[in-house]
């Protein structure tokens, strides 16, 4: 080897072992409507800085409740403002870390393609047996499936066909599976690349629930943790914005 190339080799081989003793790992809790973004996110962090995540997904209000009870994450990326909020208050959370990542998207889905009309009349009818949601006292999407429902004068007739999961995750795989017919889901989990993957959905018109604004918090373990601090960083960059749009949140 050339003496040049050969001193070349050696920097790049000690630059490597560097950014190897840099990159650091954490700890994180995200709601579960945000499962397939965050893969993404965590991607570009690792490509770009050598940190990596470890993910617990769940829902918000179970997230919150692991957290206050000693669970060890660093960072908190939940589905809505109160939770992320509530930690900071409760000294549990970086002071003035907390900060709106996205806003989320309610829809009807079902993994029939006939299914869903562009108006949700599909909601009227009598061509199903089950519709899914998420628990509204823990997932911000269920609550605001059932706000859905209210404003709509549905409730009544339809909660014989309800059948609700812990998460919005669950909830989906309900859906998903053919367990119900349809499901209020977060649009997130059934785009891919800004397009839908499969079946048919309604877009729920935001005027029938309450914004979903999901927030971030740093929490207090994670304060000195390069991996966490560079997410929440990263979470706040042009480029991951456009990243969290494609899956059709409002940023």
């Amino acid at each position: 080897m050339k003496p040049l190339v050969r001193t070349l080799f050696t920097v790049l081989l000690a630059a490597l072992a560097h950014t190897q003793v840099l990159a650091g790992q954490a700890q994180i809790a995200v709601a579960a409507n945000f499962a397939e973004p965050i893969k993404a996110v965590a991607a570009v962090l690792e490509k770009t800085t050598g940190h990596t995540l470890s993910i617990t997904l769940g829902a918000t209000g179970k997230l919150y409740a692991q957290i206050k009870n000693g669970a060890p994450f660093d960072v908190f990326l939940a589905a809505n403002t109160t939770a992320p909020a509530a930690l900071e208050n409760e000294g549990l959370a970086q002071a003035g870390s907390n900060f709106t990542y996205a806003h989320g998207k309610l829809v009807l889905w079902s993994a029939d393609v006939a299914k869903v009309d562009a108006k949700g009349d599909v909601l009227k009818g009598s061509g199903f047996r089950k519709l899914a949601y998420a628990n509204p006292k823990t997932a911000p999407y269920g609550e605001a499936a059932v706000q859905t429902l209210d404003k709509l004068g549905l409730t009544g007739a339809l909660t014989p066909k309800l059948v609700q999961g812990e998460s919005i995750g669950q909830t989906f795989n309900f859906v998903h599976t053919g367990n119900a017919e349809l499901g209020f889901v977060a649009m997130s989990q059934v785009l891919e690349g800004g397009k839908l993957k499969g079946g048919s959905m309604w877009v729920v018109p935001q005027t029938l629930y309450n914004p979903i604004r999901q927030n971030a918090v740093l929490l207090n373990r994670g304060a000195n943790n390069p991996a966490a601090v560079a997410l929440m960083g990263l979470l706040q960059s042009p480029n991951i914005k456009d990243l969290i749009r494609s899956y059709g949140y409002d940023i």
